[in-house]
């Protein structure tokens, strides 16, 4: 039952963006919301790595690889936060629905360790729905469907699904793909909008 409470959790981030998106809320509420959202994530964080508080909650929503390393849920609210505000909100939100939506929906079809690849059958299915994510949000954006929207989504999906595919060790610290989807999907969004414009 934790593993699907992790992704709902996870998922629950979703409401940031579309709540943008829907025009609930303007992108600088977005951004505040992003900023306090770290910021309570950074004081949780120092309290259960530097002073060794232990929630039982810690337990259900964090992973082993996790313990003595910064939680996957600090890591998702710092990079939706680091792309909320390095880009436009088209692209910074089509980033964080791939984080919220497309790492969950292939988390439950299949795990995988540390330093392992998905299976083919997950990775495809994480491409689709991230494209599908991406476009959508350019189309509510007014951005239209042409050529330069439909393959920054495909770029942006690629990169999401390559994060999510892989989760390297480096210096003997696991990459964990909350950090890293949202960022590797949105500079490839930005670069192909930037080119083809």
């Amino acid at each position: 039952m934790s593993e699907l409470q992790r992704r709902l959790v996870h998922a629950s981030g979703s409401l940031v963006p579309l709540g943008y998106l829907a025009g609930v809320a303007p992108w600088s509420a977005v951004k505040g919301l992003l900023v306090v959202s770290a910021l309570v994530a950074t004081v949780l964080e120092v309290l259960r790595l530097g002073v060794g508080l232990d929630w039982a909650i810690y337990d259900r929503l964090t992973r082993e690889y996790e313990q003595d390393n910064p939680a996957g849920y600090a890591l998702y609210t710092y990079s939706m936060a680091a792309v909320g505000f390095v880009f436009a909100p088209p692209v910074a939100a089509a980033g964080m629905l791939m984080l919220a939506i497309g790492d969950p929906i292939s988390g439950l079809m299949a795990s995988r360790g540390v330093g392992e690849v998905k299976q083919v059958t997950t990775l495809v299915v994480m491409f689709g729905v991230c494209l599908v994510l991406a476009v959508g949000t350019f189309v509510v954006e007014g951005m239209g469907l042409g050529v330069s929207t439909l393959t920054a989504g495909v770029v942006g999906a690629a990169g999401a699904t390559l994060a999510d595919g892989i989760k390297p060790v480096v210096v003997g610290y696991v990459i964990d793909d909350n950090l890293s989807i949202p960022p590797v999907a949105c500079a490839g969004m930005w670069l192909v909008l930037v080119a083809l414009s």
